[in-house]
């Protein structure tokens, strides 16, 4: 007997491949008249060489920008037109865009997508046009205290590893970037061998197949090697404290302490996950409760577990009060830490942290939108069927998983201490 394909958040979930190793998944899901088609290529920021830095970003909006057969702006007026959404992001480990239409006409959705994985224009007027549109992006994000801070501590994080390098890419690549350098990177990433197609919704998955294998299975593949850039390197070797101290024009004094964590998929990963929900999730959070509610040393207070594909990092956001010292606030956020390193989370905490986390999890695969953006990302990053396990994973942590994983990954000895300072403050050394 076959077997019965898997469900994923209420979806049936189909796997295929088109006749040029493309690899197809159907998510069925008959709720609502809706249906996502997902386009993800195993592209982002950690595959860009030193010089390019930005250019798979650049190439994001780029691929909104017209090809050979459709004109600017065109994909954008037809998806209005025809009363859908559609959408893109680029990550350090990947790249997806996105439409979303009603159930009774998806299918254009493929042709939109197989057209631009195969004849992107890259007009140099469009090129130029949209250049100074991502300078822009970049200084505004330069204009952010907080964003430049982190820039700087990842930076430190990640040293040598292409994850030091900030996903937008630096003006110095950016300028001098031409459109044959964005087509080179281009015909080497974007093909079918390289891409995931994602479809979820009212659609039958038969016919889902099928209209792929129209639209897509054409589409030579010509170069398998790409894999081998794909492969992740290895995370960088860190150690030691660092402390970074930068100035800003205003009277806010902000925090960030950062170390090396697991990567996406890991034991590690999920562990993190509810460090960060003990930590910071809400009013009965640990460090949110001590830091900000009961001592008053912090306006807020946060942490992420950023787990990436070859390497991760545990962040934690903090910034203080006026007139608060930065040495105090960092003291508590280091005795809320160590506590993690040396004691049990107690069964309350730990529950409390797993429930909160299945609920961001169901909030977040409520659209089939939604749904499609979970399964894209697993069978790029790592397999879609890990998907599956997200729950079970979550549910086998216990107390003393957490501390052993603490005491492992948060050493004080082993981060990055980063303060963004009003101007005239500046902070004395503190013991490691």
């Amino acid at each position: 007997m076959p077997k019965t394909p898997p469900k994923y958040c209420g979806a049936t979930v189909h796997e295929s491949r088109l006749s040029n190793g493309m690899k197809v998944l159907v998510a069925e899901r008959h709720s609502d008249p809706v249906v996502a088609v997902m386009v993800w290529y195993g592209v982002g920021g950690r595959h860009e060489r030193p010089e390019e830095a930005g250019v798979s970003h650049f190439l994001e909006h780029m691929m909104f920008k017209g090809t050979d057969t459709l004109g600017k702006g065109a994909i954008d007026l037809e998806t209005t037109v025809l009363g859908g959404s559609n959408n893109a992001f680029t990550t350090p480990d990947h790249t997806a865009y996105w439409f979303e239409f009603a159930s009774d006409r998806w299918e254009r959705a493929l042709d939109l997508e197989a057209d631009r994985m195969q004849s992107l224009a890259l007009d140099p007027e469009e090129f130029a046009s949209e250049k100074q549109v991502v300078l822009e992006e970049l200084s505004m994000g330069l204009d952010d205290p907080w964003r430049a801070l982190s820039e700087k501590v990842s930076t430190a994080l990640f040293g040598r590893h292409p994850y030091a390098h900030p996903v937008i890419g630096y003006r110095d690549t950016l300028i001098p970037m031409t459109p044959a350098d964005m087509r080179a990177h281009y015909e080497r990433f974007y093909r079918p061998g390289n891409a995931t197609l994602v479809i979820a919704g009212d659609v039958d998955p038969k016919r889902a197949i099928e209209a792929a294998e129209e639209r897509f299975g054409k589409i030579a593949d010509p170069e398998p090697s790409v894999a081998d850039e794909r492969r992740p390197p290895p995370a960088p070797d860190f150690s030691g404290l660092m402390r970074i101290e930068t100035t800003w024009d205003d009277q806010a004094s902000r925090l960030i302490m950062a170390w090396p964590g697991g990567v996406f998929g890991s034991d590690d990963d999920f562990v993190l996950d509810v460090v960060v929900t003990v930590l910071t999730s809400g009013k009965l959070a640990r460090l949110y409760r001590r830091a900000v509610v009961n001592e008053g040393l912090a306006t807020s207070v946060s942490a992420n577990n950023d787990a990436r594909q070859s390497a991760g990092g545990f962040w934690i956001y903090a910034e203080a009060v006026q007139g608060v010292a930065p040495a105090t606030l960092e003291a508590v956020i280091d005795e809320e830490v160590a506590r993690l390193r040396t004691e049990l989370v107690n069964d309350d905490e730990l529950t409390r942290a797993k429930k909160l986390l299945h609920a961001s999890e169901a909030f977040e695969s409520e659209t089939i939108t939604d749904v499609a953006e979970t399964l894209g990302e697993y069978a790029t990053d790592l397999e879609w069927k890990d998907a599956l396990r997200v729950s079970e994973r979550r549910n086998a942590v216990t107390a003393e998983m957490v501390r052993e994983t603490c005491a492992r990954l948060l050493s004080p000895g082993r981060r990055i201490i980063g303060w963004s300072l009003p101007e005239a403050a500046a902070i004395e050394p503190q013991p490691a």
